[in-house]
């Protein structure tokens, strides 16, 4: 072994200590490797830097604006509220719907986003379900990191590799070239969740339905007692309504109801949800958000021809995303004070509506025309955009409260069939060769701006600019083990270790070497170091790289026994109250488990001898 190969070894071991620590960030330590590298001369500057340059930085970067926009359009809500629909309240249908829900939707966008997502909805879930969502969060995670060995851009490991292969001379992966060895790790971990993980996961530290959610709606709502109710009325052809303005209807002084929405037809696309103004015009088949007293709603419906419209559960969601509230507190500079709501014309301000006062922390009734004082607190409904710009009026309100609805706002769900068809496009370019990889996701990526899914600012604040960075530099750690010839020491040793034992056992050594150093390293920083290992050692074998390239990303993404090894299941441990015995315990069988499955169906997808 050479001084510069030993250098490089020891720079290996000191990032895998520092990342165990976890200390120090990813980021960071891959920056010093960077430093270490070009400081010691293993590497010259443009060598240590040519990370950065690398086409895996500008994919993982395309793929999380592509994710970003799954989850502004409400792809990803969709899937969660497609489980709640079919799953119901039985435990066994509804882990399999989040497993195969996550999985699937992990194949296309990242797994630390679809847990992010997911999180909120299985806690949902298990709230009205009464279930324990401990029982649930685990085996979504695990189905997160699984979707990673289904499509060649579901995670970051992936990509490298199949750069790897390329840079080998190799033909790089295809879009869904490893996903039978992928589908067959799912079906096993939903059997082994199914039947052996979820017993493992008791309901000794149940969580009570009330503390999985913080306050809804309808709660602050109750806390502030209003007494009024809500309904949705259409208007028809001879409805008086029809070609007037809300302010000529007068609706509120005759009838007492006050209209918060207004669902309206649009010929050339979806029906949209508008906030109303005093000079908005109402139109026949225009479908009214209307709240105010039941009798109220009855003499409306008389007098202006109205009908009772039914509620589907796609309205419910759009009304959701487009209509809330927020409990406010009267700052004590605010112009409001000494004034009533009503003469400081607070629905025109401010574009929402006063459901409720609290004073001295009790519900003030028929409040409309009491008089405000500092400290005083409102409870307001209206559009979610009107409630954001209230949390910039400082000098008159402090949001206090937002409801939990507020995490399940999607801000861009009107464009969600775009979205599909843009996510569509890109697959399909990729599949059939039309397009590489990376210009295939540039492109979808430019598309979801252009097409304003997002904006480009949404776009930047999508990437995660410390991935990047980790990514970028621990790519050169690879280079320099080849060129000081730590990766051919490394292959020696793994041929002398199994002798004539054959590429099963090759394979093997290749799985949990790449399994054992992401537990102290990134999964993409193990990637990056053991895939041009695995080649290697395939070609000293004389047999094809694939199924220990294979072996590799799966190994990297099969990262269930510690709480530390990834965000997708780090993310899960405090809303699950989960200790870290209950990874070890769930996720080493598991582990196994895969291995197994890879041992057996790897070599089946891609021979070690290809005719």
């Amino acid at each position: 072994m050479t001084n510069e190969a030993a250098f490089v070894f020891a720079v290996i071991a000191v990032a895998a200590v520092l990342m165990a620590s976890n200390r120090v960030r990813f980021d960071i330590v891959a920056l010093l490797v960077v430093m270490a590298l070009m400081l010691s001369g293993v590497l010259s500057i443009g060598e240590s830097l040519a990370g950065f340059s690398s086409s895996v930085v500008a994919l993982v970067a395309g793929l999380l604006v592509i994710g970003e926009m799954l989850a502004r359009t409400g792809v990803a809500r969709a899937v969660g509220d497609w489980i709640l629909k079919k799953g119901g309240s039985n435990e066994t249908r509804l882990l399999i719907l989040i497993m195969v829900g996550a999985a699937v939707l992990g194949a296309v966008m990242s797994s630390t986003a679809v847990v992010a997502i997911f999180i909120p909805i299985v806690l949902r879930i298990a709230a009205e379900t009464n279930l324990n969502s401990q029982r649930m969060l685990i085996p979504m995670s695990y189905a997160a990191l699984i979707s990673g060995m289904l499509t060649l851009i579901a995670t970051t490991p992936n990509i490298v590799v199949h750069e790897e292969l390329k840079g080998a001379g190799y033909t790089g992966f295809g879009f869904f070239s490893f996903a039978p060895v992928g589908v067959a790790v799912l079906a096993v971990a939903v059997v082994y969740i199914l039947f052996i993980g979820r017993r493992m996961l008791s309901s000794e530290t149940h969580i009570p339905a009330a503390e999985q959610r913080s306050r809804s709606i309808e709660d602050l709502w109750n806390d502030y007692r209003v007494d009024e109710e809500y309904c949705h009325l259409r208007i028809g052809s001879d409805s008086p309504l029809a070609g007037n303005t809300i302010a000529d209807t007068l609706l509120e002084s005759r009838y007492g109801v006050r209209i918060l929405g207004i669902l309206r037809h649009v010929p050339s696309g979806e029906d949209r949800i508008a906030a109303p103004s005093p000079a908005t015009e109402l139109h026949t088949n225009d479908v009214l958000l209307v709240t105010g007293k039941p009798d109220g709603f009855e003499r409306l419906k008389s007098e202006q021809n109205l009908s009772l419209q039914a509620e589907s559960l796609r309205d419910r969601q759009r009304w959701l995303w487009e209509l809330g509230g927020a409990t406010v507190l009267i700052h004590p500079e605010s112009r409001l004070k000494g004034k009533s709501l009503s003469d400081a014309e607070f629905r025109s301000n401010y574009d929402v509506h006063a459901f409720g006062l609290r004073r001295d922390n009790q519900p003030v009734a028929d409040f409309k025309d009491v008089i405000l004082r500092s400290a005083d607190s409102l409870f307001v409904v209206g559009p979610w955009s009107r409630i954001q710009l209230l949390k910039s009026q400082t000098h008159d309100f402090i949001v206090t409260e937002l409801p939990s609805e507020h995490a399940e706002i999607v801000p861009s769900y009107r464009k969600m069939p775009v979205a599909l068809t843009i996510l569509v496009s890109m697959v399909l370019l990729t599949m059939f060769d039309v397009l590489p990889l990376v210009p295939a996701v540039m492109l979808a990526s430019l598309a979801a701006i252009f097409t304003r899914c997002l904006t480009m600012e949404d776009a930047y604040r999508a990437i995660h600019w410390s991935s990047l960075v980790l990514v970028a530099g621990m790519l050169p750690l690879a280079d320099a083990l080849d060129k000081t010839g730590g990766t051919r020491l490394i292959v020696d040793a793994l041929l002398n270790t199994t002798g004539d034992a054959g590429p099963y056992m090759m394979l093997t050594l290749i799985f949990f070497l790449t399994a054992g150093l992401g537990l102290v390293l990134s999964n993409t920083a193990s990637a990056v170091l053991v895939a041009p290992i695995a080649i290697y050692t395939a070609a000293a074998i004389g047999v094809s790289p694939y199924p220990f390239a294979v072996a590799v990303l799966i190994a990297a993404s099969a990262a269930y026994s510690t709480p530390v090894s990834t965000p997708v299941v780090t993310l899960v441990v405090d809303p699950g109250r989960y200790k870290f015995t209950d990874f070890v315990k769930v996720g080493l069988p598991l582990l196994l488990l895969t291995y197994l499955v890879t041992l057996v169906v790897a070599p089946l997808v891609f021979p070690f001898n290809p005719s």
